[in-house]
């Protein structure tokens, strides 16, 4: 028996005329009328009463009716579940992300997420850069929402640019160099700088010492942090300096002054981060991110 011979069944049943199913079907009517004799057969029982003018359906057919109706409907149910699933609108994505580097980005991306996706569940999970690799690559989440990683640690993963976010020195409110509208990296080099630390943010870390490289730095000391909010209450209560992204200025508060640097430093890279392939649901909040950064 297959699925062919229930809508048959269903449709001649409905009708109550070969001919008139048939046209329905757009079928012709032999192959038809062979179809559900084949399926009386495959039973064992009659499911209509036959006379020279109509077709009526027997008690079984009656019975038969309700059963293939109800197999039909949830045949139709999965495969329409399954293509929305395909087209990315229904579902659960789980989202690594900092929140320094995506604090004005992530709640306009959401919003319109929800809009065109209002069946898929969204989980949040402020996790650091090496906290999203590592889920990433144990299927803990989705997508992650971070600065593009280097070299092998981005094998296997696709990462699409959402973003780029200028670079600025973080310098607490009651520093002196807090009373400037720039700061020239000259100006830097006899101040202590906080960091992220190298366990939790190795792409930071090794783009800092990229920095202090290329501009012959020797920092007087370093102090490591691994969270946004650690390096902001350092910063604040003037242990030092912070190179970070302008977008940390929306978490920052008024205790702590986000500077332009003089010359510019190359913008740092956001995006997202995905396993190859990336899934139908990935794609669409990528989609999304890149909406709300244009906006």
């Amino acid at each position: 028996m297959e699925l062919r011979h229930l809508r048959y069944f269903v449709v001649v049943a409905e009708e109550q005329n070969v001919t008139r199913a048939a046209e329905r079907l757009h079928v012709s009517q032999p192959p038809l009328s062979r179809q559900i004799r084949d399926l009386e057969e495959e039973l064992g029982v009659a499911l209509f009463q036959r006379t020279a003018k109509s077709l009526a359906l027997t008690e079984a057919g009656k019975l038969f009716l309700g059963e293939a109706r109800a197999i039909l409907f949830q045949v139709d149910k999965a495969v329409e579940a399954v293509r929305v699933a395909a087209r990315g609108e229904r579902g659960r994505l789980r989202i690594g992300y900092a929140p320094s580097l995506t604090v004005g980005l992530l709640p306009r991306a959401l919003r319109t997420f929800e809009r065109e996706c209002p069946g898929v569940r969204v989980a949040l999970l402020d996790l650091s850069s090496e906290e999203c690799l590592r889920r990433l690559a144990e299927k803990k989440i989705d997508l992650a929402l971070t600065v593009e990683p280097t070299g092998r640690r981005k094998h296997g993963l696709v990462f699409e640019e959402v973003v780029r976010h200028p670079v600025c020195c973080a310098v607490g409110a009651g520093h002196p160099l807090a009373r400037r509208r720039s700061l020239s990296l000259g100006r830097l080099r006899q101040e202590r700088f906080m960091i992220y630390s190298r366990d939790e943010y190795p792409e930071y870390f090794e783009w800092m010492e990229g920095f202090f490289q290329a501009h012959r730095f020797k920092p007087v000391a370093v102090e490591e942090y691994d969270s946004a909010t650690g390096l902001i209450a350092a910063v604040e209560a003037g242990r030092g300096v912070a190179i970070v992204p302008a977008s940390l200025r929306s978490l920052a508060g008024p205790g702590v002054k986000l500077l332009p640097l003089t010359p510019k430093v190359v913008p740092l890279k956001v995006g997202a981060l995905a396993v190859r392939p990336v899934s139908p649901l990935a794609a669409r909040f990528i989609a999304a991110l890149k909406d709300a950064a244009g906006d």
